[in-house]
């Protein structure tokens, strides 16, 4: 058993909690994510760890509810206890097994997207620490769902807000924005990273190519079981099928095929939509 030490809601349906893990605290790394089980019955939910302290041994996942199980998940109360949390599972970022000389020399631009917005914070952190040159856009469709600006904000050398109804910072998608600093302001980058939305990274992916910019895109939106086993996580990078959970998250965005990604991100929306409409029925019997 897995308790919750806290809870808070980021959003109405954006769920943050630091659990109680010790050993997978000890061994996370950015980029990684750990699957949940909130009952013996539960469905395992692959999460992307949104930040994990090796002294008080938790680790923290930011959940957005978007079916039945994400609900009964973040309707939890600290205190309480999930029945299991697995992890740490994937690759991590690929720059924390780069050269101190040679990450001194790069400079980064994250292009984070709504929920995909916490992940961005624990590789920025890492590579503050480090003395790591950092830039992040952060965009949500208004104000009100804007997630992690202050935790980014105090790890990053410049931060950037993006609104579609410009309620706040700059009135535009995120990719105006990485045109803007690029094309307007001259800034030099080395490395993208982009995380958030499907149809986010690929038109983030488009636009870096056309700067000629690298990218590194996480497809954790796609993992059900986290193993590999499912084959839900399937998808092509570079013209050979790999598997989300077990060969990623991360990938060279140049690689991914978007809209092979985005029609298998779609293929169980409308059991999911099904299953949530029963359990909210079920809890007003």
């Amino acid at each position: 058993m897995y308790k919750i030490l806290t809870k808070e809601m980021l959003t109405p349906t954006i769920c943050r909690m630091k659990v109680e893990a010790p050993r997978l605290a000890r061994s996370a790394r950015p980029g990684q994510f750990l699957i949940v089980r909130v009952d013996e019955k539960g469905e395992r939910i692959p999460l992307t760890i949104s930040d994990y302290d090796q002294e008080t041994g938790s680790v923290t996942i930011v959940t957005q509810m978007i079916g039945a199980s994400t609900r009964m998940l973040c309707e939890k109360e600290a205190g309480e206890y999930f029945c299991d949390v697995v992890g740490p599972l994937g690759m991590p970022s690929e720059f924390t097994e780069m050269p101190q000389e040679k990450l001194s020399s790069q400079r980064y631009v994250f292009i984070a997207g709504g929920v995909g917005t916490a992940p961005v914070y624990p590789q920025v952190k890492w590579l503050h620490e480090r003395g790591v040159a950092v830039d992040v856009i952060i965009g949500a469709k208004t104000a009100d769902l804007l997630i992690y600006t202050q935790e980014i904000g105090a790890v990053c050398d410049n931060l950037f807000i993006c609104t579609d109804d410009g309620s706040a910072g700059f009135k535009g998608l995120v990719i105006a924005m990485l045109e803007k600093l690029v094309n307007e302001e001259g800034r030099k980058y080395t490395q993208a990273v982009a995380i958030g939305p499907m149809i986010m990274m690929k038109f983030a992916t488009l636009t870096a190519k056309k700067l000629s910019l690298p990218i590194i895109v996480s497809l954790n939106t796609l993992m059900v079981d986290g193993t590999g086993m499912c084959g839900a996580c399937r998808v092509t990078v570079a013209g050979k099928t790999r598997f989300a959970c077990v060969e990623g998250p991360e990938f060279n965005g140049y690689d991914v095929d978007f809209d092979e990604a985005m029609r298998r991100q779609g293929m169980y929306r409308s059991e999911e939509t099904e299953a949530d409409h029963k359990c909210k029925i079920g809890r007003n019997e």
